[in-house]
């Protein structure tokens, strides 16, 4: 298997740079808590192969080109744990990103058959590939990202579309496309609950 193309990028994307309709998106931060700990990466990819990195210095947030791309309502933005990473991107650049695909909440929806939900997990049944997670814990806020972080950071991000794929057949099947399209709507509000401090609160419960 080649290496994909990784391409690193300082404080903002390129001006032009056109991802299709459809862009898979990761972030990489200090830690779980968007509050506190700070946005470090974002990874890009249109799914073909090669990825895109964005990496921020923790100074300058103003990355007007990724701020459009995100906030673009014509280009669908693939997530795995939207959740954190519309939280984490509306906190730092301060904008709302839209419209927004989750594959773990379709993969909650349609892969009752197992508690596995997470990416290497879904990668590994839907794509047939194995990610490696060596790189998790590491420090994503260093100025010279090792070529291991790059070749992580990037893998995070090259296979979603494929592994949407295969969900939204599953989705169908199953008729519960119109579910999982609800609880994609609600994610911006959830990301603002969550940044909000009720994080740890289910508001339906009892």
């Amino acid at each position: 298997m080649t290496h994909p193309a990784i391409t690193l990028h300082r404080g903002d994307l390129p001006a032009g740079l056109d991802f299709g309709p459809s862009v898979a998106i990761d972030t990489e931060t200090l830690g779980l808590n968007p509050n506190r700990d700070r946005l470090c990466l974002v990874q890009l990819s249109s799914g073909d192969g090669t990825a895109h990195l964005v990496q921020l210095d923790g100074q300058d947030y103003s990355a007007p080109n990724l701020k459009a791309l995100l906030a673009n309502p014509g280009v669908l933005k693939i997530f795995h744990f939207a959740r954190f990473d519309v939280a984490v991107l509306r906190h730092y650049l301060g904008v709302a990103t839209l419209p927004v695909y989750c594959t773990k909440i379709a993969s909650k929806l349609v892969r009752t058959y197992t508690d596995r939900h997470g990416l290497k997990d879904l990668v590994g049944e839907l794509a047939g590939v194995e990610l490696s997670k060596q790189q998790q814990s590491s420090d994503w806020a260093r100025a010279d990202l090792t070529e291991q972080q790059l070749a992580y950071a990037a893998s995070d991000v090259l296979h979603l579309h494929a592994v949407k794929v295969r969900l939204d057949a599953m989705l169908a099947r199953e008729e519960r496309t119109a579910f999982a399209e609800a609880a994609f709507a609600f994610l911006e509000t959830r990301c603002d609950l969550d940044l909000a401090g009720f994080g740890d609160m289910d508001i339906f419960s009892h």
